[in-house]
C-alpha cells in the first residue's frame, strides 16, 4: 500500500525510458526476479499490466505478431477472458478451436494433438496452444509438460494462462504442481493473486526475446524526446499502454521487505487450507469433494441438491458477512468453490465457514 500512495502521491509513471528510468528500472527488476523464481530463461522479457485479462490480450497479440496468424487450441475451462482476447484480436471463429475438458478439468492431451493433425490436414495453421496454470473454477493445471512437448514437435507457441495459479510455483508444493510452466514461449501471472498485491497488478513474460517490441513498438516524432537509446527499455512498446503507472513499486518493495520466505511460507499456507477443508468436507457423508484441493481451491456439493440450492447457501453466507464463497458448475454439476489464498485465513475461519453451509464439522485433524 506504501509503495502505491508513493507512485501515485509523486505522479510517477514508467512508459518510457527518459520519461521514468527510475520506475522502469524496478518494473524490469521484479520482472526478472519473478522470471527467475518460476525458473524461465535468461533472456525473457516481460512488462506489467492492469491484470490477468490485459495480460493474456498482450501475451496473445506477441504471440500472433511473431509467430503469425494460425489455430488457437484451449479447453472449455480455459479463462473467459481468452476468448474474449482473441476476438478483439480479430481471430475469426474458426481459428479458435476449444476442446471438451477431460475428467480432470484438464485440457486433454489426446484431443488436443488429434485437433492440431486434423486442421493441418485440411489446410489450416495450427499456430498457438493455452494451457492453464491452475483454473478459475477449481486450480486444475494442464498437462503443461506434455503439452511442451506437443508444441514444440508441432511448431506451436505454447501460452500458460497462470493468472491464478503460476505464483504458487514459488513454493515447493506450487512447484511440483506446476512443472512444465517454465517451458512457456509466454507466462501470464496475476500478483493481486498469490503474491498478496493490491489490485491493480498482471504480469506477463515471454521467454523470444523482442516479441513484445515487434507486436507494440511505435515511433511517432512526438515521442522521439522520451525514447530509450541502446540498452534502454521503453516499456510503452512492451503492450497497449503509452500512459502507464509504476505498477512495479509495490512488489518490488513487498519482496524487499518480507523476503521471499515469508512470501513463500503465506503461498504453502494457503494450499494447506484447501487441503485441510477437503478432509473435513469429506468426513461429512452427506456432502461430496466434486475436486480435491488444487492450489488452494477444493470444489465440493451436497448430493441431491441443485444449482439453486447451492446458490443459496453461497449468498446466505455472503449476506450474513462471515464469509463470501462462489457457486460454479462444473461439466453440469453444482458445487461451491472455496478458495483459501488469503494468508490470515485460520483453520478455525474454515472450520466455522463450512459449518455456516451445512457441512457437519469434527474438527478432527488440523491445518496441515
Amino acid at each position: 500500500m506504501l509503495a502505491d500512495w508513493l507512485g501515485t502521491g509523486f505522479n510517477t509513471i514508467a512508459a518510457s525510458w527518459g520519461g521514468g528510468s527510475g520506475p522502469a528500472t524496478v518494473e524490469l527488476v521484479t520482472l526478472d526476479w519473478l522470471r527467475e523464481l518460476l525458473g524461465m530463461p535468461e533472456g525473457t522479457e516481460g512488462v506489467m499490466t492492469s491484470g490477468g485479462s490485459l495480460a493474456n490480450l498482450t501475451a496473445l497479440a506477441a504471440a500472433r505478431a511473431s509467430a503469425g496468424p494460425g489455430v488457437c487450441y484451449l479447453s472449455d475451462q480455459t479463462h473467459s477472458s481468452i476468448p474474449r482476447a482473441l476476438r478483439t484480436l480479430g481471430f475469426p471463429p474458426e481459428h479458435v478451436r476449444v476442446l471438451p475438458s477431460d475428467e480432470r478439468l484438464r485440457l486433454p492431451l489426446d484431443a488436443l494433438a488429434a485437433a492440431v493433425d486434423a486442421d493441418a490436414a485440411t489446410g489450416k495453421r495450427p499456430g498457438f496452444v493455452v494451457a492453464t496454470a491452475g483454473t478459475t473454477n477449481s486450480g486444475a493445471v494442464d498437462p503443461l509438460p506434455e503439452i511442451a512437448d506437443l508444441c514444440r514437435a508441432k511448431g506451436l507457441w505454447f501460452h500458460v494462462d497462470g493468472a491464478y495459479g503460476a505464483s504458487a510455483a514459488l513454493c515447493d508444493a506450487g512447484r511440483r504442481l506446476l512443472a512444465g510452466i517454465e517451458r512457456a514461449d509466454s507466462l501470464v501471472l496475476d500478483p493481486h493473486k498469490w503474491l498478496f498485491q493490491p489490485y491493480d497488478l498482471g504480469c506477463v513474460l515471454v521467454s523470444r526475446s523482442g516479441a513484445l517490441e515487434q507486436a507494440f513498438r511505435m515511433t511517432p516524432d512526438y515521442l522521439a524526446d522520451v525514447t530509450g537509446a541502446v540498452g534502454e527499455v521503453d516499456l510503452r512498446d512492451r503492450g497497449l499502454e503509452l500512459t502507464r503507472r509504476a505498477r512495479g513499486l509495490k512488489l518490488w518493495l513487498t519482496f524487499r521487505i518480507y523476503g521471499l520466505a515469508r512470501m513463500r511460507a503465506a503461498i504453502e499456507h494457503g494450499i494447506a487450507a484447501a487441503e485441510y477443508a477437503q478432509r473435513l468436507v469429506a468426513a461429512d457423508e452427506r456432502w461430496q469433494v466434486v475436486t480435491p484441493a488444487q492450489l488452494g481451491i477444493v470444489t465440493f456439493g451436497l448430493r441431491g441438491c441443485d444449482y439453486a440450492e447451492h446458490r443459496a447457501r453461497a449468498d446466505a453466507l455472503a449476506d450474513e458477512g462471515f464469509a463470501a464463497l462462489t457457486s460454479t458448475q462444473l461439466h453440469g454439476r453444482p458445487v461451491l468453490r472455496l478458495c483459501t489464498i488469503n494468508p490470515r485465513t485460520s483453520p478455525e475461519d474454515i472450520a466455522a465457514t463450512l459449518e455456516r453451509l451445512g457441512v457437519r464439522v469434527s474438527r478432527l485433524g488440523e491445518a496441515g
